[in-house]
């Protein structure tokens, strides 16, 4: 999935060249299925590999269907734009890095007309914390939460982003799903309320799924 850098770290992404690779991503499953998706290269930007993608969406495309998905640290948008292929009811797209959120606009336009989709060109962080504190504006119907940051953000901002998980988890509805993809340097016995979480490894990337159940047990496997 999209990645953006911060801080010190954002000088020495912007330093790199850009990706050989830049060109097209595909909509692995759903209505859109095969349609393609720009990605600049910018290596500021650097998304989920469309197999890995595949993988994940084969482990919970059964929970997806009209949940609201909020794809944080979105890049090009391909976590948020999968989810609705395959039936979310609305996504919510949240990025900082500018050039990259004309990307995600085009990708979006690209794909149909007044899709329920919300971009919004804002810190992560800051987002979420507005966005809770705003009640009224929380989706009724579960969530779809993808939290896929730079990797290094997970050693360099961990406490902040458990804070924000938290929270998240703490105001979702039951039945609301989170993916989180690190790599294998981040412990996933940080994330809160551990023990509920299920971690598989598609190396570089170490996927890990929590489903809210508020009470009940967490979500069996597998979810198809």
């Amino acid at each position: 999935m999209a990645r953006f850098s911060r801080g010190k770290n954002l000088k020495n992404w912007r330093s790199q060249k850009p990706d050989s690779k830049a060109g097209k991503l595909r909509i692995v499953g759903g209505r859109f299925r095969g349609r393609q998706i720009a990605y600049s290269g910018d290596p500021v930007t650097r998304p989920m590999k469309d197999d890995i993608r595949e993988a994940v969406f084969n482990l919970v495309g059964g929970w997806v269907p009209d949940r609201a998905a909020f794809d944080l640290f979105a890049g090009t948008g391909a976590m948020g734009l999968e989810a609705i292929s395959r039936g979310a009811s609305r996504a919510f797209l949240v990025e900082r890095h500018f050039p990259t959120v004309r990307v995600i606009r085009e990708n979006v336009q690209s794909l149909e007309q007044d899709l329920p989709v919300e971009i919004l060109a804002e810190d992560t962080f800051f987002w979420v914390r507005r966005f809770l504190k705003n009640p009224e504006l929380w989706p009724a119907e579960p969530w779809l939460v993808f939290c896929c940051p730079p990797y290094e953000m997970f050693l360099s901002e961990t406490v902040r982003l458990m804070e924000m998980l938290t929270s998240l988890l703490q105001a979702a509805p039951a039945n609301s799903l989170f993916i989180v993809e690190s790599d294998e340097r981040f412990d996933p016995g940080h994330l809160p309320c551990p023990d509920q979480w299920f971690s598989r490894q598609y190396s570089p990337a170490l996927i890990s799924i929590y489903r809210e159940s508020k009470g009940e047990n967490a979500f069996p496997l597998p979810l198809t």
